[in-house]
């Protein structure tokens, strides 16, 4: 009895063992990372040279893999290999291996439907190059901001709790009076309380670099202060956006699959499920796409003006490519007006730093002396 009871015990022993060891490696299991963008350009543009020299896309994948110095790449590619190879369709290969967005997978899913696999890398490699000449404009005017401003801040704090207090050391028993009195009083206040202001300030930088929703709610505020930058955001989602389309639509997929698989290009941002519901709306009710993005989108007009004239004229995927176009070139104008905002508000701010700075520190001492030399008399 006490045989069976103890045996009992053991195999639930064991029962448990494995439970805890599997959460535990869930907890530590690192996330997978999807693989750097200029990696992917020169990815999808071998694999669509390859496609197009008549190489099945199984053997683009092996010889593309083969002695490709990313290990990474290397293993995900053969595990793609191998599951094309189980009769596996090709975006749920990618889609598998974790490591590719929604935007990439969709594309290739659409790419493999119309038979235009080739023209889909091609147009993926394109895409990802033109996001990162963006990324980099857009990192390149807000990196000097992200220092400077930080630093002339720091500098600020040091001055208000280190060298004002020296000063006020070097009076003595002679009491401070006007201007001198109150920067002194702006030092002792900035003593208590440059804690909680640099913690508070760290708290938002954190929350807003993990919160989603925060991000996207500075982005509209930004967008409803400052038309540059409204305008500026919505030509580069519309720029992807309808570069998508064109591409798909012009390669024999429907509308509404080619909005629902353009719409993962924007997918962190409220436009995505304003495109979702257009889609559904463009295929379940049968209104004119024109009329689906007028109603249900915060498209340009100017996009469902070109959109109607191609529903009527039969040149749908022309008026898209125009579109495109047109907001590529839109966009980095935009860009350049907002480098020119973006300098001139850092000019300012650092113009108000360094005069916080250099009256808080220096002119208590100039005017410490004659008040000095007052009270001396």
């Amino acid at each position: 009895m006490s045989s069976t009871r103890s045996n009992t015990l053991a195999a639930k022993a064991g029962q448990k063992t494995p439970a805890k060891a599997q959460t535990k490696s869930s907890l530590f299991t690192p996330k997978t990372k999807p693989f750097a963008r200029k990696e992917l350009v020169q990815m999808f543009r071998s694999l669509a040279s390859m496609l197009k020299a008549q190489i099945n896309t199984s053997d683009a994948l092996k010889y593309y893999a083969h002695g490709h110095p990313n290990k990474e790449l290397v293993s995900a590619l053969t595990q793609i290999h191998d599951d094309l190879n189980k009769g596996v369709p090709i975006h749920t290969a990618f889609k598998k291996s974790k490591r590719f967005d929604d935007m990439i997978v969709g594309l290739i899913q659409a790419g493999g439907d119309a038979g235009q696999l080739d023209t889909a890398f091609a147009e993926l490699g394109k895409r990802i190059k033109t996001e990162i000449v963006f990324r980099k404009k857009i990192r390149k005017l807000i990196m000097m901001p992200c220092i400077v401003i930080p630093v002339l801040f720091g500098a600020f704090i040091y001055s208000q709790v280190k060298i004002v207090p020296k000063v006020k050391e070097m009076m003595g028993s002679i009491e401070p009076e006007g201007f001198v009195a109150l920067s002194f009083k702006l030092s002792h206040l900035m003593q208590q309380i440059w804690p909680y202001m640099v913690a508070i300030i760290l708290a938002i930088v954190i929350a807003f670099w993990r919160s989603l929703k925060l991000r996207n709610a500075a982005t509209n505020l930004a967008m409803a202060r400052f038309r540059v930058i409204r305008l500026m955001i919505m030509s580069l989602r519309q720029m992807s956006v309808l570069a998508t389309i064109q591409l798909l639509y012009t390669n024999g997929i429907n509308l509404a699959k080619s909005l629902r698989v353009a719409a993962n290009s924007v997918k962190k941002t409220p436009f995505y499920g304003e495109l979702r519901k257009a889609a559904d709306m463009y295929e379940k009710s049968g209104v004119p796409l024109s009329s689906a993005f007028d109603k249900y989108t915060s498209v340009d007009p100017q996009v469902v003006h070109m959109v109607a004239i191609g529903e009527k004229s039969s040149s749908l995927g022309t008026q898209f490519g125009l579109l495109a176009e047109m907001y590529e070139e839109d966009a980095e104008q935009l860009m350049d007006d907002f480098s020119q905002l973006v300098s001139f508000s850092v000019m300012m701010i650092a113009v108000l730093l360094i005069a916080a700075v250099f009256i808080g520190t220096f002119l208590p001492i100039f005017m410490m002396g004659p008040q000095m030399m007052k009270n001396a008399m």
